[in-house]
């Protein structure tokens, strides 16, 4: 699962890395939550990458009202359902992030962890969008892809978002990618490039925002040794 993530990164940095045209119009976003505006990466019919804010759960085109939404869809059964299966052929995004939050529950209580890159890059979530339209009202919304979790986030979670690698988000973003190819790219993160960092308790909340979201804490006392480093 995936259901609180941040996309903190610079805008500029968020331009290299995704290879936008221009820079956007980005403020830090610490704790972006369900039901929330938030940055997706598109391609145009030319080829080129473009940054969209679209509503986080995904509607179904059918709904009569566009309330709820799927904020995640599993990878491994997007293709046979009616709600996904047509934005997972032909509307693919990507959805930068630079981490996502999961939570333990040790003695009683709820630890967030912030799970990222150790370079603190940002990262490609594999995403769905579809549109939503009643006569003049338009509503643009997206899910993100799930998978089974890594070794490290099994502790924490048993789904993860899937993390893109850079080399594939163009074939992810291509309306002629085989199917098969977008399988086989729906897989948990391999590799000691992710970290999972305890944080504080602020972020618990889905209407708190700022860097305090992901201020470092001491490791829960019942700690969980898989998580930590050698």
């Amino acid at each position: 699962m995936c259901g609180r993530y941040s996309l903190s990164s610079t805008a500029e940095l968020v331009r290299e890395t995704f290879e936008l045209e221009a820079t956007p119009a980005l403020a830090p976003r610490w704790n972006i939550a369900p039901t929330q505006h938030a940055p997706v990466v598109k391609r145009d019919d030319d080829g080129a990458r473009r940054l969209e804010s679209l509503r986080w759960g995904l509607l179904d085109e059918r709904a009569p009202t566009p309330s709820g939404g799927s904020i995640n869809a599993r990878a491994e059964t997007a293709d046979s359902l009616a709600s996904f299966r047509d934005s997972l052929r032909h509307r693919r995004c990507l959805v930068p992030a630079d981490g996502f939050y999961e939570w333990q529950a040790l003695e009683g209580r709820r630890h967030p962890f912030h799970v990222r890159r150790r370079d603190r890059a940002p990262m490609a979530f594999a995403g769905l969008w579809s549109r939503w339209q009643r006569g003049h009202e338009i509503v643009d919304s997206f899910t993100i892809l799930t998978c089974p979790p890594s070794h490290l986030v099994r502790p924490l979670h048993d789904r993860m978002p899937v993390i893109l690698r850079p080399a594939s988000w163009a074939s992810w973003l291509h309306q002629e990618t085989p199917l098969d190819d977008l399988r086989a790219v729906l897989v948990p993160w391999s590799g000691d490039e992710i970290e999972a960092v305890p944080v504080s308790s602020y972020v618990n909340r889905a209407d708190h925002e700022g860097a305090e979201c992901q201020r470092e804490v001491a490791p829960p006392v019942a700690r969980q040794l898989s998580l930590l480093p050698p």
